[in-house]
């Protein structure tokens, strides 16, 4: 669900942006390009950096991996498809180093 409803504000805080002509501009070979966010979007970003982190960490706890995994979406292709799957991955059955699954409905 944060997933979902972060996508969600994210594209409005990019709609906004760009009804209101707030897009970034940027030099990129021999022109003016215009980037398709601007400062509306980044401050939203700003805000949700550490959830989202943390909803991340959180995920990888649930399958039974350290937060560290994390840094695995650093390297490139490789490292990202990886940490997708753990991502979809069910979580791990019963207790785990990080505790209970939360799936369990007891």
């Amino acid at each position: 669900m944060f997933v979902l409803i972060n996508f969600i504000f994210a594209s409005i805080a990019i709609f906004i942006d760009q009804q209101l002509h707030l897009c970034f501009k940027m030099e990129i070979g021999y022109g003016l390009q215009t980037l398709p966010f601007g400062p509306v979007y980044t401050f939203y970003s700003l805000i949700t950096f550490v959830p989202t982190i943390a909803v991340q960490i959180r995920r990888l706890h649930d399958v039974g991996k350290t937060g560290w995994f994390l840094f695995l979406s650093l390297l490139p292709v490789i490292g990202t498809i990886w940490v997708l799957v753990l991502y979809c991955s069910s979580s791990s059955a019963g207790n785990n180093a990080y505790g209970p699954n939360p799936a369990n409905k007891e």
